[in-house]
C-alpha cells in the first residue's frame, strides 16, 4: 500500500478514535491446542494459526518455533509496523526497515531447578536497521523513539527500562 493510503488510513482512524474513545478498545485472544507431546497448534482471530514446539533437549521434537522465539518475533514485527506507520503518518517511504530482536534465559527457571532464578527472559535487544531517501538520521531516530513508545508489544514487554535499542540508520 502507498505511504500516502497508509496515512490516509492513519488519520481516518485518529479522528474516530479523538471523536469516540469508546471505539479505539480493542482486545484479542489466542488458544494453544495440544497436538502431541509438548507441540501445540496456536490459533486466533481471522483464522490465524501458527505451532510450536520444544527442542528435543527438552522433550519437544523441535518441529516449530518455541514459544519465547514467537514473543520475540511479537516484538520485532510489531515495532517494525509501528515504524513504518509513523514514517507513512509524516509522509515519508522508507527504503529499508529491519527490526530484530533478542533475549537472553536462564533455562533453570523454566525447569525449576532454582527458585531463585526466574523462567523470564531477559536482556532484550531491539537493532534498528532503517533508511528512507529524503529524510535525515536526526528523523528517522525520532520515528523509531516514537514507535517505541507506542508500540503496544513493546510497551508491555519492555517497560521495565531494561531493553536496549540500537538504530542504524542506512
Amino acid at each position: 500500500m502507498p505511504v500516502s493510503e497508509i496515512r490516509d488510513a492513519i488519520e481516518t482512524m485518529t479522528k474516530v478514535f479523538t471523536e469516540q474513545p469508546e471505539k479505539a478498545n480493542t482486545s484479542g485472544s489466542a488458544t494453544a491446542t495440544l497436538e502431541s507431546g509438548l507441540r501445540f497448534e496456536v490459533s486466533g482471530e481471522h483464522e490465524a494459526v501458527c505451532y510450536t514446539d520444544m527442542p528435543s533437549a527438552l522433550g519437544g521434537k523441535s518441529s516449530a518455533a518455541k514459544p519465547g522465539w514467537l514473543l520475540r518475533a511479537s516484538l520485532a514485527s510489531c515495532n517494525a509496523t509501528v515504524i513504518a506507520m509513523r514514517a507513512a503518518q509524516l509522509g515519508i517511504e522508507l527504503t529499508t526497515l529491519t527490526v530484530s530482536v533478542s533475549s537472553a534465559a536462564d533455562a533453570r527457571g523454566l525447569l525449576g531447578c532454582d527458585e531463585s532464578v526466574s523462567a523470564g527472559l531477559t536482556d532484550w535487544k531491539i537493532l534498528v536497521r532503517i533508511g528512507a531517501v529524503a529524510a535525515s538520521p536526526e528523523l528517522l531516530h525520532e520515528i523509531v523513539e516514537w514507535a517505541s513508545a507506542h508500540s503496544p508489544v513493546a510497551c508491555t514487554i519492555c517497560d521495565d527500562g531494561t531493553t536496549e535499542t540500537v538504530i542504524e540508520i542506512v
